[in-house]
């Protein structure tokens, strides 16, 4: 038989045993708690450092975020079971093209022109700020000429701290682009009021240093708080507004673990861009 000692003992190891996973549990939520904090965050500050590179706003070829600083590196966003809203992408592949040196200037730079980007969800049309960006809106005409985007994906949605989709990367990570870089442009645009890009502006993404810009650019689809580094070149109208937020309330996925870009849900791929005279 067990005697009262050994039972008493028994039971005071019971209660040790219990307080110490008691312990081990809150040591773990703790961790947990922390860890959500810490990601919040890092989703604020990130979001509004790394476009490119991680995004959006990296330089292209270079390191990216949303390699190109679009304005950060973005947070990781919870999955949505939202269903796909776009359509299979039209068949083909991405040119593998790089040039480098800037194109030379072949627009217009005192007329109006326009981007259609055909996609998977729908059209986007975006109007030019030619005058206020000839260079950017000439590299891109020069791109969308040479069939640069058809194909591509657009590889990152930002789901907190901005909100902006971010394309134009043949490799679909972050880190691609065109060979060459272009210089920043209109960085004072007067649409760009305490620290804000407005919902419907389409800019460039970059690696944070200044005149890194190459081939990506983001799309916003609400009110951002970034710094004045990412040069506005369009605006998208109506029509193409409806198709973002499309793509924006699917929703996006957690982050890569290597290039930290949250890609959407949505099957987004440029079938084809072009730009033309309005």
């Amino acid at each position: 038989m067990v005697s009262q000692e050994q039972r008493r003992r028994q039971l005071a190891r019971e209660k040790f045993l219990r307080q110490q996973q008691r312990r081990t549990e809150a040591r773990r939520r703790s961790r947990l708690r922390n860890s959500v904090i810490a990601s919040v965050l890092g989703v604020v500050v990130i979001g509004s450092v790394a476009l490119y590179t991680t995004g959006v706003l990296k330089d292209d070829g270079k390191t990216d975020a949303g390699a190109q600083t679009t304005p950060g590196a973005s947070p990781s966003a919870p999955p949505s079971k939202a269903p796909d809203p776009c359509a299979k992408p039209a068949a083909g592949s991405v040119k593998k093209l790089s040039w480098k040196k800037e194109p030379a200037m072949t627009i217009d730079t005192s007329a109006k022109y326009t981007m259609k980007l055909a996609t998977t969800c729908g059209d986007i049309g975006i109007a030019l700020k030619t005058s206020a960006a000839p260079h950017t809106v000439n590299s891109f005409a020069f791109l969308a000429d040479k069939g640069y985007f058809d194909h591509t994906k657009c590889h990152r949605l930002t789901v907190q701290g901005i909100f902006v989709l971010q394309c134009g990367d043949p490799q679909g990570s972050g880190m691609g682009g065109p060979g060459y870089t272009i210089p920043d442009e209109n960085l004072k645009d007067t649409s760009l009021k305490g620290g804000t890009y407005p919902a419907g502006t389409v800019a460039m993404a970059n690696t944070g240093q200044k005149h890194t810009g190459g081939s990506q650019f983001f799309l916003v689809y609400k009110d951002s708080p970034l710094p004045p580094q990412y040069s506005p070149f369009g605006t998208i109208d109506a029509a193409g507004m409806k198709v973002l937020k499309k793509i924006a309330a699917a929703g996006a996925q957690p982050a890569d673990p290597t290039s930290q870009n949250t890609a959407p849900n949505a099957t987004v791929v440029i079938n084809r861009a072009t730009v033309a005279k309005s």
